[in-house]
């Protein structure tokens, strides 16, 4: 609630020449046969060179949902679409690792409440201790939430 109220989204971001012609290689390197097309296989193929990893299942539904049914696979522009995005996330997640390690003085892993308040002062020194205090909860309800799910699912797959 608190940063899509202050407008703290991914900001758009565009790929160098350089990376989409990268894109664009690895698109041709993983469309066998010269199909004009990624099918899932491919497509998993082309994210492990790009990204480093293989996609899960759940991941590899999700994109191969989205695509145009009127064709057999991923065309062109749908796999620089879907790469932009998935750059975007990356570069994202990365600048929030990074702003949390910067306030995060005692290696410990996470935020105190006197963490997150002199981060605020820091970067935010006009907010007000409530909205500081509100932005704390939000994210450590969030965090419990995330916790939660996992020990749940852990327990589950334990079964």
């Amino acid at each position: 609630m608190f940063f899509s109220e202050a407008g703290a989204r991914p900001r758009t971001w565009e790929a160098s020449p350089s990376e989409h012609r990268k894109w664009v290689e690895v698109f041709k390197a993983c469309d066998e046969d010269n199909k004009g097309y990624l099918s899932r296989e491919d497509f998993k193929v082309a994210v492990v060179m790009l990204f480093g990893y293989k996609p899960s299942k759940i991941e590899a539904d999700s994109i191969m949902s989205s695509v145009n049914p009127n064709t057999s696979g991923i065309l062109l522009e749908e796999f620089l679409s879907i790469v932009r995005k998935k750059k975007e996330v990356q570069l994202h997640r990365n600048e929030i690792r990074h702003i949390f390690t910067a306030f995060d003085r005692h290696y410990r892993g996470y935020l105190t409440l006197e963490d997150f308040k002199k981060a605020f002062r820091q970067v935010a020194p006009k907010l007000s201790e409530r909205t500081v205090l509100d932005v704390f909860r939000e994210s450590t309800l969030a965090d419990e939430e995330i916790r939660t799910w996992y020990l749940d699912k852990k327990l589950e797959l334990s079964k």
